[in-house]
């Protein structure tokens, strides 16, 4: 098989490898298409997931299966599927105390393009294939059944965590896609007012689509500042984080945030920093302001619930895509779209029509 892989720290390029060996409980899938993500720029150029070398990258796919091992009981060759970014192994004990995510070690749900190659590959290999995949509705285009991998689940994670509940206010941090995604589910868990942090013209005109009452732009001042005066002084009950650095925006989060409320991180912060806010915001340690932090939940039943989300028009997935291009070869091209973030950009999909 052909890979987009992480040669090492900061650099990228095509390799060849053996097709992976399917498991009994495993599938072998060609992809239809994939997406590059912010957390592909993090693991080559920020050194988050620590020294990697010839790791092929890639989380987010859909794709056809080729091959299910022996105990596969509800796919086949041909099927056409849905491919979760987190692939948790289910007879692990953490699965089973309701910590999927956690199985295998601490985040160990998270295989591809962490601890084995990822999808940005000719042949993905997927674990515990019955419980991971699901079918590709034939509603959904195959490049908006990329975002169904991992912006719109882990987006509504953030908004599960921080338990948003009808007339919230609620504050978005961070109008990417995944961000938008945030948005969009606190809307649908009927939030009243829904501040949307950020300031590229792109990603606020599709946040207004998806339901925002309220841009905030972190050029105008603190954005604490701006959302107090907006709400006269009293806050929004939940915050969403979905991006920013781990001092500046847990601070201004901790500080806007009401006493009661609740913050709902799925950020990927950067290892070697340190979460930092002020006490006195926290309520010096007693204003019940409850932070949660946590990756996205996989699995087969999330999968087809998030699927049916799309199929009926809850969620516009094509709204986020902005950029598609077509062919296995343009991955590099989409990559560093992703790494420079030209003002136009929310989310690039490659189509691999060229994958036999």
């Amino acid at each position: 098989m052909k890979g987009f892989a992480m040669l090492g720290p900061n650099k990228t390029g095509f390799i060849e490898k053996e097709d992976p060996k399917v498991g009994s409980r495993d599938a072998l899938v060609r992809p239809l298409a994939v997406a590059p993500c912010t957390s592909d720029i993090h693991t080559v150029f920020e050194d988050a997931l620590g020294p990697r070398e010839n790791m092929i990258l890639g989380h987010e796919a859909c794709g056809e299966i080729v091959e299910v091992g022996s105990e596969v009981k509800d796919f086949k060759v041909g099927d056409r599927v849905l491919i979760p970014a987190i692939t948790p192994n289910w007879s692990d004990v953490y699965s089973q105390a309701g910590y999927a995510t956690d199985s295998d070690g601490m985040l160990g749900g998270w295989k591809f393009s962490n601890i084995k190659d990822g999808v940005f590959s000719t042949r993905i290999h997927v674990n515990d294939a019955d419980g991971n995949l699901a079918l590709l509705p034939k509603e959904i285009d195959p490049a908006e059944a990329c975002m169904l991998s991992d912006m719109i689940p882990t987006g509504l994670h953030a908004f599960e965590m921080a338990g948003v509940t009808f007339g919230d206010a609620v504050a978005v941090i961070g109008v990417g896609p995944v961000g938008l995604m945030a948005l969009r589910g606190a809307v649908l868990h009927g939030a009243g007012r829904v501040f949307a942090v950020g300031s590229r013209e792109k990603t606020v005109e599709v946040a207004k689509k998806y339901g925002a009452t309220d841009i905030i732009d972190y050029h105008n001042g603190r954005i604490s500042d701006q959302i107090l005066e907006a709400t006269n002084g009293q806050g929004v009950d939940k915050v969403l984080i979905a991006g920013g650095n781990a001092k500046d925006t847990f601070e201004e989060a901790v500080r806007m945030l009401k006493p009661g409320g609740s913050i709902g991180n799925v950020n990927y912060l950067n290892g070697h920093d340190d979460v930092v806010f002020n006490a006195g915001d926290w309520g010096v340690g007693m204003g019940h302001k409850t932070i949660h932090g946590g990756l996205m939940p996989g699995g087969r039943l999330r999968m087809e619930k998030l699927a049916a989300l799309v199929v009926n028009g809850r969620i516009d997935p094509s709204l986020m895509i902005t950029h598609r291009f077509e062919g296995f070869e343009k991955i590099p091209d989409a990559i560093e779209l992703m790494h420079h973030k030209p003002a136009d950009l929310i989310k690039p999909v490659v189509i691999c029509n060229d994958i036999d």
